[in-house]
């Protein structure tokens, strides 16, 4: 077994399936894999130094481009709409409407901010957005094996993408679908592209028509790395999928929300804000001391 899954703050429900699973994977070798994650607090930090981290909107709901005014009516929003996200006693169906529900909203009001596209490098550079420890050696080993990296995010494509980017790790292995802004012609946000990408609805199958899907039709084997239960649908529609492992960060919430993970991932990874047990599995499926 993998000495890093020994570590305080892995849990797994079915320790030896974990472990057949690895083996399955590792034996079809790495140009079956693909890599298919989530961003914010996943990829993200979830705090540091015990302050919460940004996620891709808050770094832009709290910068200089947002109005005061606008600020307290997206945090009123949240106040409303997060505790509902994680409550762990309703029911996906039950959420759906109410998140579709919130990012349409916090979406409008982001629009009527003319928000300037020039800025958004500034804004990341001046968030205390973060990725996990040890993100360099994930980003660059699935880049130095060819593993595609896929991240699904109801959060803004065009932070996120810029948060990798300032990190040094926008490889072309990685493909980003999420919210993408639409500016006019003098560069102003005037609307936000296609249909709403929400926790729900943020998968593979997705992308069936899009030509990305060739380059993963043969590989059916996913690791996917998610922080909440809606992440684990990412990989609803992979082509032929014969094997996954599900890790998931348990960031908050835990006592009341362990069993639900536990029950849902194969590996769940308590306040860790590392990247050292997806990591340790990447060398191991790859071979790789």
């Amino acid at each position: 077994m993998i000495p890093e899954l020994s570590s305080p703050s892995v849990c797994m429900g079915d320790p030896h399936r974990v472990e057949e699973i690895i083996k399955t994977m590792q034996k079809a070798g790495t140009s079956t894999i693909q890599v298919i994650s989530d961003f914010d607090m996943t990829l993200t930090r979830f705090a540091y130094n015990g302050k919460r981290c940004p996620t891709s909107h808050n770094i832009l709901d709290n910068s200089k481009l947002i109005s005061e005014e606008c600020k307290a009516q997206l945090k009123d929003l949240l106040n409303i709409y997060y505790p509902i996200e994680i409550d762990s006693k309703r029911t996906a169906k039950e959420k759906l409407p109410l998140m579709v529900e919130w990012w349409t909203k916090a979406h409008t009001l982001l629009v009527q901010q003319r928000i300037r596209k020039d800025l958004l490098q500034d804004v990341v550079r001046e968030s205390d957005a973060m990725l996990r420890k040890g993100y360099q050696l994930f980003f660059d080993h699935l880049l130095e094996h060819s593993i595609p990296l896929l991240i699904f995010s109801a959060g803004l494509g065009d932070v996120l993408e810029e948060v990798i980017r300032q990190a040094g790790v926008f490889h072309p292995n990685v493909k980003v679908f999420s919210n993408y802004m639409d500016f006019d012609e003098t560069g102003v946000l005037k609307a936000f592209k296609g249909e709403l990408i929400h926790i729900y609805n943020k998968r593979e199958g997705s992308l069936l028509n899009t030509g990305h899907f060739q380059e993963l039709k043969s590989r059916h084997n996913v690791l996917l790395v998610g922080d909440s239960l809606g992440d684990l649908t990412m990989a609803d529609g992979v082509h032929g999928m014969e094997n996954i492992l599900k890790i998931g960060f348990l960031n908050d919430k835990v006592e009341e929300r362990k069993t639900a993970y536990l029950n849902a991932y194969d590996i769940v990874l308590v306040k860790d804000e590392t990247m050292d047990v997806p990591n340790a599995l990447l060398l191991h499926l790859t071979n790789t001391k």
